[in-house]
């Protein structure tokens, strides 16, 4: 977690040096109070002060405890300002790391318990950074200071305040042995409950659907207990420690008097002013105790805030497997669009078997290439393996002659549009998902353009996409609101607007994967049509399960358990190729097929 403490500011650390030097100001302030304490209690006692001296001495403890909560409040006030700032320094980093991270990655540590590192785990440091500053600095200072008075009033009494200390230091380690392990396990508690949550609410028609609400409250109440019970065992820790803190505390005041009058009664002091002296030593040593409960503050979030920091720093010190290319020579200008695999292989994370084994294929620029095999043939992972949303574990792919490899990724995106099996829908307008590619985002959270999209884009690419037909239909067009992840869409709208987004782009290379699943056979084949003339000169791969979304492609590549058995156009496959053939047949008739 300290690694984190690395990324604060210049003007960070210079409110921590401001913050200091109040801090030390305070301690100064707080423990010159019982030397006046003690003056006013030896003046009482020897009758030797007049009341104006009294009143002076008064006056004088007053303004320097006003002084030392001036102090206080400038110190709580540059913590939090300390502590907010790097907190939003820390999740800006996260969300920039996360950012980067291929599939591999989300999947290693779960959309979960990123969720939860990148909120509830920032909270907990930024609570420790607020307290360290406040109470972490003054705590040791005022400690060590104290008992330097201490000593100097009276060696004797500061053995009863020594074992007072000794007992406290016990009573702390068995505290961290007890709750340590068990903020660890809050942790990874917390991620299971934001997942079963986060699963129920998204499923929540799944659930309904299936009568399944019994067994996911069964679920929800399992993650909620386990959570709830270790919360327990560390707040109960903590309630019965504080309660021996108390005890601790008065029971020094009372040592030190009892000890005090001893040494007055047996003759070991005879000074009169010992009386003050006594009153003083009280006032350092609850001053002492009081550091240590301060310092107990901080350590009570310290396990915590460590295992905090920990998740924290798993996700900022993970590279992605998918690296950028920082060093890219590649300036956008590819000579062709033609795609090469070259003996290329692939292998899920942990998996014992390669998905894809030697690949090798060529697609020639300008063609309309499709892919087709039964489930877990390769099919999708061979085509996401061009817009590296994995690298392949061996083998080459080439755009043209420059490898996808040697290519920045945003040039590579650039090149290639790309619509997922599962189609992704952000809150906003129509406008706004439809020219997502070509806008940005302003700090105030207002749209800003990149490339300028016209209405007429927008139109241009809704009309292809077959999507234009209920937008229109809408109140305020393309900017009618879209709820978060489109919950207001059905799947097929959905579907069609992603497609709308690649189209406004205008890319060289268009990868539609199982795409048009969503689609009715009717708009499937109308937005066939339309892509035919919008996508003119571009590459279009095409990976799906259906015959008649890819009879008409160019080239249909047929893959069978991470190999390609077959290739050639319709007609060719439907008497060479068995694989291509049983999977036509299961669809279509022979007379639909002819």
């Amino acid at each position: 977690m300290f690694k984190l403490f690395t990324m604060f500011s210049v003007r960070d650390w210079i409110l921590i040096v401001i913050a200091i030097i109040f801090i030390v100001g305070g301690v100064y302030l707080d423990l010159i109070v019982p030397e006046y304490f003690g003056t006013v209690t030896n003046m009482v006692i020897d009758g030797t002060g007049s009341s104006g001296e009294i009143w002076l001495n008064g006056l004088w403890m007053l303004l320097f405890s006003l002084g030392s909560m001036a102090s206080a409040i400038v110190v709580a006030w540059i913590g939090a300002v300390v502590a907010a700032s790097h907190a939003a320094r820390v999740r800006r980093r996260i969300f920039g790391r996360v950012g980067e991270f291929s599939t591999a990655e989300m999947k290693k540590f779960s959309v979960a318990s990123l969720i939860t590192r990148s909120t509830n785990d920032v909270t907990q440091v930024q609570m420790f950074t607020v307290l360290a500053i406040q109470i972490l600095v003054r705590a040791p200072i005022i400690a060590i200071w104290a008992i330097i008075k201490m000593l100097d009033v009276s060696a004797e009494l500061s053995i009863v305040a020594a074992v007072a200390v000794v007992a406290l230091v016990t009573l702390i380690a068995v505290l961290i042995v007890i709750v340590m392990p068990r903020f660890n396990k809050i942790q990874t508690l917390t991620d299971r409950l934001n997942q079963v949550s986060r699963e129920n609410l998204t499923g929540l028609r799944v659930v309904r659907a299936y009568n399944a609400s019994e067994y996911e409250q069964e679920k929800f109440e399992c993650a909620n207990t386990n959570l709830a019970k270790t919360n327990l065992v560390v707040n109960r820790a903590f309630g019965i420690f504080w309660p021996f803190m108390m005890l601790l505390l008065s029971g020094l005041s009372v040592a030190i008097y009892w000890v005090g009058s001893w040494m007055f009664t047996t003759g070991r002091e005879t000074d009169p002013e010992f009386f003050g002296a006594m009153t003083e030593f009280s006032n350092y040593a609850t001053q002492v105790i009081f550091a240590f409960m301060m310092l107990i503050m901080v350590l009570a979030l310290l396990p915590r805030s460590l295992v905090s920091g920990k998740r924290i720093m798993e996700v900022l010190n993970t590279n992605p497997s998918v690296a950028a290319n920082e060093d890219s020579t590649f300036c956008g200008n590819l000579k062709s669009n033609d795609i090469t695999f070259e003996n290329v292989s692939f292998r899920y994370p942990g998996a014992e078997e390669s998905v894809l084994s030697s690949v090798n294929l060529k697609i020639p620029a300008g063609k309309t290439v499709a892919f087709i095999g039964g489930t877990g043939s390769g099919k999708s992972t061979l085509v996401n393996l061009l817009p590296r949303i994995y690298d392949a574990t061996d083998g080459r792919i080439t755009i043209g002659d420059v490898c996808v490899r040697d290519m920045a990724l945003s040039d590579l995106n650039d090149v290639v549009g790309y619509i997922p099996q599962t189609a992704t829908i952000f809150n906003g307008t129509i406008r706004s998902n439809v020219a997502f590619g070509e806008t940005g985002e302003r700090e105030d959270g207002s749209e800003r353009l990149v490339r300028e999209v016209s209405d007429e884009d927008v139109e241009i690419a809704l009309r292809t996409a077959q999507a234009w037909e209920f937008v229109s239909k809408l109140e305020k067009g393309i900017d009618s609101e879209v709820s978060q992840s489109g919950k207001n869409l059905s799947g097929g709208q959905k579907q069609r607007l992603a497609i709308a987004r690649v189209m406004v782009r205008r890319p060289k290379i268009y990868i539609f994967d199982d795409t048009f699943s969503a689609l009715d056979y009717n708009t499937d084949r109308k937005l066939r049509t339309a892509l035919k003339k919008e996508t003119k000169g571009a590459t279009v791969l095409i990976v799906a399960q259906r015959i008649g979304t890819i009879k008409d492609a160019d080239i249909i590549y047929v893959l069978d358990k991470g190999q390609i058995v077959g290739s050639g156009t319709h007609d060719q496959l439907m008497k060479n190729n068995e694989v291509y053939k049983e999977i036509a047949l299961s669809q279509l008739s022979k007379e639909e097929l002819a």
